[in-house]
């Protein structure tokens, strides 16, 4: 699929978004702690030709990184606010994995014009499962610190199938291309960042995918402390796959991106 690339203006600099696609609504995809807007490349090639979408890298990471803090997950919902003014003329559903999921969370929460749905991929839920311990927190803020980490990680933690090679090294490449205090932020505060009084004001059609063999979000986890502050909320689990549901099984993904589109349409 052919892109643009365009610059949107945000607190203490610009954000590089890249936008294809005419075909609506349109797919506004927010990635997890680690990622880059790549996470979502092999998502976007199972897509129907022409399906409009935007991605970005968030503040901190990739080519965002030189981007000043505050990290937080407020700051990272009001740059993700702002890419969808500038680049979203229609409709749109929020599409975000892991850490990108609770900033999605977060901003449909807000109600913002022309919002039509929200898909939520191995979230992180809004409120903090109690495992999310200040040891489990301190032992997570280093697991990107460097190259070997990152590998372990991702075969030991973040996946539970074998990634292809490329998909494998773009993982390692995104999860060491952040600063220290964009690194730190998500594990240290973002993750314990209660967000349920907010969550309760989403009032469009929400779909939730979890994976069956994920450790990080178990679907356990998000039956527990997701669904009860987001009642409407439709909970599928993807069979053997781990917490990298755009990485592992993209097809996957992109079915159940096609079958929500769908739902909307009717």
């Amino acid at each position: 699929m052919m892109e643009k690339t365009r610059m949107v203006p945000v607190v203490g600099g610009a954000l590089e978004v890249r936008v294809g696609g005419r075909t609506g609504p349109a797919l506004v995809f927010v990635h997890y702690w680690g990622g880059s807007a790549d996470t979502w490349n092999d998502v976007i090639g199972h897509l129907s030709p022409g399906q409009a979408t935007v991605r970005f890298d968030q503040r901190g990471w990739g080519t965002s990184r030189v981007l000043p803090g505050p990290y937080h997950l407020d700051q990272l919902a009001d740059d993700l606010a702002r890419v969808v003014e500038a680049c979203v003329p229609g409709p749109f559903v929020l599409v975000g994995h892991s850490m990108g999921g609770k900033v999605s969370q977060l901003v449909a929460a807000r109600r913002p014009a022309g919002l039509a749905g929200v898909v939520l991929v191995a979230p992180a839920p809004p409120e903090p499962p109690v495992t999310v311990t200040e040891e489990y927190r301190q032992g997570l803020s280093h697991a990107y610190d460097s190259p070997g980490a990152v590998r372990h990680a991702l075969d030991h933690v973040l996946t539970a199938t074998p990634l292809r090679e490329t998909a494998r090294a773009t993982a390692v490449r995104d999860s060491l291309a952040a600063g220290p205090e964009a690194r730190q932020e998500w594990p240290l505060r973002g993750i314990a960042y209660d967000i349920t009084r907010a969550v309760r004001r989403i009032a469009v059609p929400v779909t939730v995918l979890a994976a069956e063999n994920d450790v990080v979000e178990p679907p356990r986890v998000l039956r527990e402390c997701l669904l009860p502050h987001i009642p409407h909320a439709t909970l599928v689990t993807v069979p053997a796959a781990g917490h990298l549901l755009p990485v592992e099984t993209p097809g996957a993904v992109a079915s159940a991106l096609g079958d929500f589109l769908q739902i909307l349409r009717h």
